[in-house]
């Protein structure tokens, strides 16, 4: 693995790092979001506090740190992008700050989507919306999508790109494999409900 490969990991990895739906919480005043709802740091357990706008500003934050990786590191080389993207989703996954015990990786999937291929990130969003809108499962909608992405960039971007995304929505199942269960169960929180 060149010096190059690992800078762009550890860049990627150290901005993707960043907590910002429990700086954000914990700025407003509400306290650790990690102690409501799922526990988790991202943007959909935020929106439990029962904040539109904090949930809001997390989802954005989370996604611009995987877009800002990929795009820095693209600067020094189209591959690095990729790298830094990847180290940017697993430093939401599993943030040296907070013990490795991160967020879920969904607005930094679709924020290293937007770096790389802007038009597979539309097909995201678009299938998101529509099952979250049908199904109000933040995670179904989530889960669906990743399913749906690796295929989408095949057609649409480079085969690395495409490979890179089997291995973030495996990740992606990975770390929503207990919102699985409760699907399953039929015990999954809604979008919008407190938890």
């Amino acid at each position: 693995m060149s010096y190059g490969i690992v800078l762009a990991l550890v860049f990627g990895y150290l901005l993707g790092s960043i907590p910002f739906g429990l700086l954000l919480t914990r700025a407003a005043g509400l306290g650790d979001v990690r102690k409501i709802g799922s526990g988790n740091i991202g943007a959909t357990n935020v929106l439990r506090t029962g904040n539109k706008g904090l949930a809001a500003a997390t989802l954005l934050l989370d996604a611009l740190k995987g877009t800002a990786a990929v795009l820095i590191a693209a600067r020094f080389g189209p591959d690095l992008g990729l790298w830094a993207g990847l180290g940017a989703f697993l430093g939401h996954l599993f943030p040296v700050w907070l013990g490795f015990k991160g967020g879920k990786g969904v607005a930094t999937y679709l924020g290293v989507l937007i770096g790389l291929a802007w038009q597979a990130a539309v097909v995201f969003a678009i299938v998101w919306l529509a099952v979250a809108f049908l199904f109000r499962y933040s995670s179904l909608a989530a889960l669906t999508a990743a399913v749906i992405i690796p295929i989408a960039l095949y057609f649409l971007s480079t085969p690395a790109a495409a490979l890179l995304f089997v291995v973030l929505s495996i990740l992606i199942f990975f770390k929503h494999r207990a919102n699985i269960s409760r699907l399953l169960a039929g015990t999954e929180t809604k979008i919008g409900a407190k938890g």
